[in-house]
């Protein structure tokens, strides 16, 4: 009698280690907080320096329109 598989390839399957797997799933995810910490922290003194003052710019504006 013959078997079907339905579908099912039958022969040689994939090994697959899972210490190069564990690793390359590691790396991938030290690439995406990477990536995150780029965007967050990624910005140069001018930018940096720009916010600042426009910052403390903006306080001085609120501190001015004041009532005591």
């Amino acid at each position: 009698m013959m078997r079907r598989s339905h579908g099912r390839r039958r022969g040689p399957r994939m090994i697959v280690n899972l210490n190069q797997y564990r690793k390359k799933r590691k790396r991938a995810e030290g690439e995406a907080r990477a990536t995150e910490n780029r965007i967050r922290f990624g910005r140069n003194k001018k930018e940096r320096s720009k916010d600042l003052r426009e910052r403390e710019r903006a306080i001085k504006e609120i501190e001015g329109k004041r009532l005591d």
